[in-house]
C-alpha cells in the first residue's frame, strides 16, 4: 500500500490543476466548487483522523471516511439532496482520475461506489421573502459604518440582480456600470450575461465604491478581504454570515424574515417578485441564467396565491362557475340496476 499513500497528494494537484481546467476544461465554478468540496474534506480527515494534511493516504479515504464526511458535514451545514450528492460525485470524480491514472487505486473507487445517492424528499414550494421581510433585511446594515456600508450594498445587489452568491463574488469592479445601469455576471458553465440593475442600486455603488474602491482598478473584485496586503475575493462562508447576521437581527422585529436566511434565498425571493408583477418566464429564465427554461417552473408552481387572484378575478369578470348538480341516476333505481348488470 506504500505506493497509493505516495501518490494521493500527487493525484490531487494534477487532478485540480490538469485535469480539470485542461482536460475536462471546467469552468472557473466548477473547479472552486470542487475545491471547496476537498478543503472540507481534508480538513475532517486532519481533525478526526489526527494527522496534518501531507500525511493524508488513500487508503484513510475509505468509504466508512467519505460517509461520515459527507453526513457530519450534511447535518452541520443543512446540506439538500442536490448538494450532498454533488459533493460525492465530486469526491468520485477525483478517484475514477487516479484510478485511470494508476490502475492499481482502482480498488478505493469501487469501494466509494458502494455509498448510496441520498435520495431528495418531496419537493417543497421555493422559499423566498415577502416584500416586506425583503425590505426589513435591507434596513438592518448601518450605512454610516464602513462594515455596514458594505453590507448593505452586498444584500441590495444580491437581491436586485437575483444572482447567484458565486456570481456575486466573481464580479470585478469593472463589470458593474452605473451609467448604463447593468452589471456582467458570469453563470455557472462560464456563460456570461448582462443583469440590468435600479438607478438606487447604482447610488449605492457610487457610496460602496468611494469608500472600498476609492482608485477604481476595474480588475478588482467588488466584494473582497485583505489578505497578505492584497484584496481578494471574498469567501462564499463570509457572503452566507453577512445575511445570517442581519437576517437574524431583523427577524427580531419583523416575523416574516426567516432566522436562518440564506443567499440563495434572496435570489428565489427576487425572481418570485418578478414573477408576481409579471415578467414572463422565458424572460425570468434568462433573467436569472437558467441552462434549461423548466429549472423556472419552480416560480409558477410556487405562486398558488397568484393563481387564486387569477380564478377570483376571472369569476368577477363573469366566467361560468361549476355548480354541484346530482347524478343522473339519482333516486333512479331502474339506472341503478342497468349499472350494476341487474337487468
Amino acid at each position: 500500500m506504500s505506493t497509493p499513500a505516495d501518490t494521493f497528494l500527487k493525484h490531487l494537484r494534477d487532478w485540480f490543476t490538469v485535469f480539470l481546467p485542461r482536460q475536462r476544461v471546467a469552468s472557473p465554478h466548477t473547479i472552486e466548487s470542487a475545491r471547496r468540496a476537498w478543503n472540507m474534506l481534508l480538513r475532517h480527515v486532519c481533525d478526526t483522523g489526527g494527522v496534518p494534511v501531507d500525511k493524508i493516504t488513500f487508503p484513510m479515504l475509505d468509504r466508512a471516511c467519505i460517509t461520515g464526511f459527507l453526513e457530519q458535514t450534511r447535518a452541520e451545514r443543512s446540506w439538500t439532496a442536490a448538494t450532498y450528492n454533488q459533493r460525492l460525485a465530486c469526491i468520485r470524480s477525483f478517484f475514477k482520475y487516479a484510478a485511470i491514472a494508476e490502475p492499481t487505486l482502482a480498488i478505493y473507487l469501487a469501494d466509494l461506489a458502494g455509498i448510496p445517492l441520498m435520495k431528495a424528499p418531496a419537493t417543497k414550494p421555493v422559499s423566498h421573502m415577502s416584500q416586506n421581510a425583503i425590505k426589513a433585511l435591507l434596513a438592518q446594515p448601518d450605512p454610516s459604518s464602513r462594515t455596514g456600508l458594505r453590507d448593505q450594498f452586498f444584500l441590495i445587489l444580491m437581491y436586485d440582480t437575483a444572482a447567484r452568491d458565486a456570481e456575486m463574488l466573481s464580479a470585478a469592479i469593472g463589470d458593474l456600470d452605473a451609467q448604463r445601469l447593468t452589471i456582467d455576471l458570469l453563470g455557472k458553465g462560464s456563460k456570461p450575461r448582462r443583469i440590468p440593475i435600479t438607478k438606487e442600486t447604482a447610488a449605492h455603488y457610487r457610496r460602496y465604491t468611494a469608500a472600498f474602491h476609492p482608485d477604481l482598478q476595474l480588475g478588482d473584485p467588488l466584494f473582497y478581504t485583505i489578505h497578505s496586503h492584497r484584496k481578494t475575493r471574498m469567501s462564499d462562508d463570509n457572503a452566507a454570515r453577512i445575511i445570517r447576521q442581519h437576517a437574524q437581527a431583523a427577524h427580531r422585529t419583523c416575523a416574516e424574515v426567516p432566522a436562518g436566511a440564506h443567499p440563495h434565498m434572496l435570489r428565489h425571493s427576487r425572481a418570485m417578485h418578478l414573477y408576481q408583477a409579471g415578467m414572463p418566464l422565458a424572460l425570468l429564465t434568462e433573467w436569472l441564467g437558467h441552462a434549461d427554461p423548466e429549472t423556472t417552473l419552480i416560480y409558477a408552481h410556487a405562486d398558488t396565491e397568484m393563481k387564486r387572484r387569477a380564478i377570483q378575478k376571472a369569476t368577477a369578470n363573469g366566467a361560468p362557475t361549476l355548480q354541484p348538480t346530482q347524478a343522473v341516476w339519482h333516486d333512479n333505481e331502474d339506472i341503478l340496476n342497468r349499472l350494476l348488470g341487474i337487468r
